[in-house]
């Protein structure tokens, strides 16, 4: 069934195990690259070569890897290495925990006997002792993923287990995501058993549904990545709910009401914004006039034409360098990237102080530690005295 992995792709699956339709919906719109995807895409590149070398060196693979890093690609740095080389040191340490393993990278790992035309590629499967180990590096800088019941992973870990299986008496699936950008991973275990048994009861009656375009239109956190977000009704609808309120009795919200508004208002934002970006793209590109509104020139800052031609006329004019220039030292993200991440620590660690953060509202299955309220932080001052 060629093409059909595309549709029902293991990245995709939070999408379409929880909003059916949204997998034959999405076929209507063009496929949009980003220059983040391009730039993961090369992270993997230099992390396969650079975990193959590893292996060999350890001992876990006979022969060596002839392929070599290509610093001539647009995305290498100094901090892209540094990044990839305390991912491989993270692998290379757990694998030497493992009895006897069996080691491979960028598998090909087929999971169409439940998702039709179904397969991914795992970064690094392991197979040791009666377990399966999946582990998935993901470059990007947005938010921490949690392994935890990961539709992605689990259908990676399924593709792995049918593979393997036959050949090892599994027991055990181990599943782990690795976010070196965030200094973030995380794991999840599950066994062989219930694994399958997700796969027979949950993951291939919705795929099913999801193949034939039935099934439910289902908003949800899945929308972020969805082709569709951006004019999708189903999406429309959870979000314009917060309209009830207005209907509600009495002149102020309740504690409840505010505490269900504050857990949709990053997705509101979002939407509002995908929205906006939608209508421009429309009205630029494609002449599309959207009812009450126009297309307008919008409000721009001058700037120099030619930077060196104004220095060159004002030093003419016998102004000094100093005061024409403003020098200024290079924003902490930037000087990482210059340095890299090693050399960065190693020089200058003791010279950057983090600020307490800003308080912030946020769920309350949140990592952080909950922070007392000014007013309790006095009474406590109060009661100390």
């Amino acid at each position: 069934m060629p093409g059909v992995h595309a549709i029902l792709s293991a990245s995709a699956a939070h999408r379409w195990l929880n909003c059916n339709q949204s997998a034959l919906f999405e076929k209507q719109y063009e496929e949009q690259g980003s220059e983040y995807a391009a730039e993961g895409t090369f992270a993997h590149e230099v992390a396969e070569i650079k975990l193959g070398r590893a292996l060999s060196d350890a001992g876990y693979w006979k022969e060596r890897p002839s392929r070599r890093l290509n610093k001539n690609n647009e995305f290498w740095s100094v901090a892209l290495e540094d990044y990839i080389d305390g991912y491989v040191a993270e692998v290379m340490e757990y694998i030497a925990s493992l009895k006897e393993p069996l080691v491979m990278l960028e598998q090909r790992l087929d999971f169409s006997k439940y998702v039709p035309g179904g397969f991914g590629t795992g970064d690094v499967v392991i197979v040791s002792d009666g377990a399966l180990d999946v582990i998935d590096l993901k470059y990007g800088k947005g938010v921490p993923v949690s392994a935890e019941r990961n539709p992605q992973l689990m259908l990676y870990g399924l593709g792995a287990l049918e593979t393997y299986d036959c050949l090892y008496d599994i027991e055990t699936v181990r599943l782990h995501i690795k976010q070196p950008r965030l200094d973030d991973a995380s794991s999840y275990q599950i066994s062989a058993a219930e694994l399958i048994d997700w796969a027979e009861n949950e993951v291939a009656p919705k795929a099913e549904l999801a193949m034939k375009g039935e099934g439910s239109f289902e908003a949800g956190e899945w929308c972020r990545f969805c082709k569709a977000r951006k004019d999708c009704r189903a999406r429309a609808k959870a979000n314009l709910e917060l309209t009830k309120y207005e209907f509600a009795p009495g002149p102020q919200l309740t504690d409840d009401e505010i505490g269900d508004i504050l857990g949709k208002a990053s997705e509101l934002k979002r939407w509002v914004e995908d929205i906006e970006a939608f209508a421009l793209e429309q009205a630029e590109k494609n002449g599309k006039k959207w009812p009450g509104w126009k297309l307008v020139e919008g409000r721009s800052n001058r700037r120099y034409s030619d930077e060196d031609k104004i220095a060159e006329i004002l030093l003419g004019e016998n102004y000094r360098e100093e005061d024409i220039f403003n020098k200024k030292l290079k924003g902490i993200g930037d000087m990482e990237r210059l340095l890299g991440k090693k050399k960065f620590c190693e020089l200058l660690a003791e010279q950057i102080t983090k600020p307490q953060g800003k308080p912030t509202l946020v769920p309350e299955n949140d990592k952080r530690p909950e922070l007392g309220s000014i007013a309790s932080a006095e009474k406590d001052f109060k009661e100390d005295k």
